[in-house]
């Protein structure tokens, strides 16, 4: 059986982690950010935890080696 292929634009979007768990950027930081407030702006800088609701399809179909 041939290698699966990695999609490469999920692997620039998530990171797994040491635990088996995926890191990704949380969203809305690109524009429109003068009317979000500092401490919004500021929270969102913080990488978070794909919901375990998501994680095993995105394992198995988008990162098949993570």
């Amino acid at each position: 059986m041939p290698k699966l292929k990695t999609k490469k634009a999920a692997a620039k979007r998530f990171k797994v982690t040491a635990t088996g768990q995926l890191k990704r950027q949380k969203s809305n930081t690109q524009h429109i950010l003068g009317k979000k407030s500092r401490k919004r702006k500021r929270n969102l800088r913080h990488a978070t935890t794909v919901d375990k609701t998501v994680q095993n399809s995105i394992k198995k179909t988008l990162l098949p080696y993570a």
